[in-house]
């Protein structure tokens, strides 16, 4: 798998006969003045997404192409479990749920491959797709009437489940790297970032509650804004030497001059907010670091 998305992302996912596309012959490229469809199967990226991702994705007119993350979006690939299959004469749909969100996939029947199963039922043995299975689907976004559906090229079980986490990952990969860019760039990033602790109209060394309403953890360029004895508890967990168990809620109130009830105050906001968490008991924190 190589990381170069601009588009030229490749990736093999073992779909039965495909190669560097999941299954689209990479150099199909018809001739003549028109487009064929051969040739735009050919020419696009294959983007790993989740449902979620689908049925957000914007198209700017009918006719354009559908895009995520700002970027243009043909041939498609996810994983879902199978919620129900409906087989009708032409084509087959299974309703598909990632834990994102449903969306209907539509498989068109070949009617050449189904006449060649006839004749030759042990010619090709496919892998059954069933309610409740695991599936990969590799196709196309479709709309019609403002609903949205995928078109499958390919639809096979999952038989290895390491698969369906490797696909989250691969997603949200590919999601970071058009929305923040490379890791490289990334890495960059949170070298200029500052020290860890230290955000946006913040002032290292001030005195405690006078620091901006922004905490920040390691790297971490979200704004949170906080309560004044939110941002005194954080900014000593951020600046006081601790072990791995963190710091004791009465050491906090102690080094601080602050009431036992309003540091455990600070620390419900601060573990709200994601900024800190638990360590060998409720009243042991440790800042999280991004």
């Amino acid at each position: 798998m190589t990381y170069d998305y601009n588009n030229q992302y490749q990736t093999s996912y073992g779909a039965q006969g495909g190669a560097g596309g999941g299954g689209f012959m990479g150099g199909s490229q018809g001739g003549g003045s028109q487009e064929s469809p051969s040739k735009v199967w050919g020419k696009d990226t294959l983007r790993p997404v989740t449902i979620k991702q689908i049925l957000e994705a914007q198209q700017p007119h009918p006719e354009a192409d559908f895009k995520i993350d700002g970027t243009e979006i043909t041939q498609i690939t996810f994983i879902g479990q199978v919620r129900n299959i409906s087989a009708q004469t032409t084509n087959t749909t299974y309703k598909l749920d990632d834990g994102t969100g449903l969306i209907d996939v539509k498989q068109w029947r070949d009617q050449d491959a189904s006449s060649m199963d006839a004749d030759f039922p042990t010619a090709s043995k496919k892998p059954k797709i069933e309610e409740n299975g695991y599936v990969r689907v590799f196709g196309q976004l479709k709309a019609f009437n403002e609903n949205r559906h995928v078109g499958a090229r390919i639809i096979r079980p999952i038989t290895d489940f390491n698969e369906i986490s490797f696909h989250f990952l691969e997603a949200t990969s590919v999601h970071l790297y058009f929305t923040r860019g490379p890791p490289e760039q990334q890495q960059q990033q949170q070298q200029q970032g500052g020290a860890p602790g230290v955000g946006q109209g913040q002032q290292e060394g001030a005195p405690y509650g006078q620091q901006g309403s922004e905490a920040y953890g390691a790297g971490r360029t979200t704004t949170i804004l906080l309560s004044p004895g939110a941002k005194r508890v954080h900014q000593f967990l951020a600046s006081a030497p601790q072990s791995n168990e963190g710091l004791q809620c009465d050491f906090i109130a102690a080094q601080l001059g602050m009431q036992i009830a309003d540091v455990q105050k600070a620390g419900d906001e601060l573990l709200a907010n994601g900024v800190i968490f638990t360590t060998v008991d409720d009243f042991n924190w440790a800042l999280m670091e991004f």
